[in-house]
């Protein structure tokens, strides 16, 4: 069973730069996650998450792998509650203020 945010998507849906995730996640945790440098688990490329390709036409924000389109990222938020999968992220390598 597929669910449709693990679909690749056609040429012709339009996506953001993973900038777009900077104030929904900056909602839950303390540190631009933007920043932070990831690893895809299907494809192996690293790159800053601001680097992802981020949808927003399902009920939340899925980021994708900007080489092989895999999902990295699914963010969704409701009142009072924000739910965060990163299992498409091997390693999240977040910058430090030191």
């Amino acid at each position: 069973m597929t669910s449709q945010d693990e679909t690749p998507p056609s040429a012709g849906h339009a996506y953001v730069d993973g900038n777009a995730l900077a104030g929904p996640l900056a909602e839950v945790f303390a540190v631009d996650l933007t920043a932070a440098t990831s690893r895809c688990d299907h494809c192996g490329r690293s790159g800053p998450v601001a680097g992802l390709h981020v949808y927003a036409q399902a009920p939340g924000l899925v980021a994708r792998c900007q080489d092989c389109g895999e999902v990295m990222i699914r963010l969704v938020s409701t009142a009072g509650t924000s739910r965060l999968d990163l299992r498409g992220i091997t390693v999240l390598s977040i910058p430090t203020g030191g």
